[in-house]
């Protein structure tokens, strides 16, 4: 029984000793001393690796989301005589919580796990302990661009797959079962407001991306320099990041809700 407590003791002080370590980390690379002119080219460069490389994937996922939705929704709302209602349906899930979450969980499974590999490599090569060396801040050169990078992105994202959606579930809707597009527009906009469901998705979004960038530049930057090491740690990203959207999810979505 000792043991067993002991052990538990041990995790809880070894997660409360990461926890401190990527906390102050955190602080460094937000709290460094902006250097604008020598910053826009890197963080240019890890907008396109990090956000335009996930468009692809997030277009054509929102896509076949939106045209799921309709097929969905269309034959839920046909049993109560309401499918002139469907955009409104669609809209209000995919701008309060499918385009947030899903975007995130895809982001991290991409952008966040490739962040990790490619800082845990440069660890594993010495690269980051070269540039230590020769008097170059690492946090600055390596960690800011691709954070700030991640921030960026993960919002234009969302907004993206929001729209993307909804223009998949117009086409199964209207160009395929027939309902009348004035009212499917019409629908969607009287139920849609900006302020509670399109603007609370985009803060949705940019916590999420804070997290998930947060999460990927620190195990990166502290994972172990083996081929293994790196292997764990991009796992660890993808497994943290997924629980922590949908942990958080709940928690905003609570709290813009009015439910605390």
């Amino acid at each position: 029984m000792i043991k067993y407590i002991a052990q538990l003791g041990a995790g809880g002080i070894s997660f409360c000793q990461r926890l401190g370590v990527s906390g102050i980390f955190l602080f460094r690379v937000i709290c460094r001393r902006p250097r604008v002119l020598r910053l826009t080219p890197l963080l240019c460069e890890q907008i396109y690796v990090v956000g335009v490389l996930s468009l692809l994937i997030v277009v054509i996922s929102a896509l076949f989301i939106g045209m799921v939705l309709g097929l969905q929704g269309y034959n839920v709302l046909e049993k109560f005589g309401s499918t002139q209602e469907l955009g409104q349906l669609v809209a209000l899930s995919v701008t309060r919580e499918l385009g947030p979450v899903i975007t995130a969980l895809l982001f991290a499974g991409r952008a966040g796990s490739a962040l990790t590999a490619e800082i845990g490599l440069m660890q594993t090569t010495e690269q980051i302990a070269s540039m230590e060396m020769m008097a170059v801040d690492p946090l600055w050169r390596i960690i800011a661009p691709r954070f700030w990078a991640g921030f960026i992105s993960l919002p234009v994202l969302t907004v993206i797959f929001m729209l993307v959606s909804v223009w998949g579930s117009y086409l199964i809707g209207v160009d395929w079962l027939g309902i009348d597009p004035g009212q499917f527009l019409s629908n969607m906009q009287a139920a849609v407001d900006f302020r509670i469901d399109i603007l609370n998705g985009v803060i949705k979004s940019i916590v999420f991306g804070f997290v998930i960038i947060w999460i990927a530049v620190y195990h990166g930057y502290y994972t172990v320099p083996t081929a293994e090491g790196i292997g764990r740690a991009t796992t660890k990203t993808v497994v943290y990041a997924s629980l922590a959207v949908l942990g958080l999810d709940f928690i905003l979505t609570a709290v813009m809700l009015g439910g605390w």
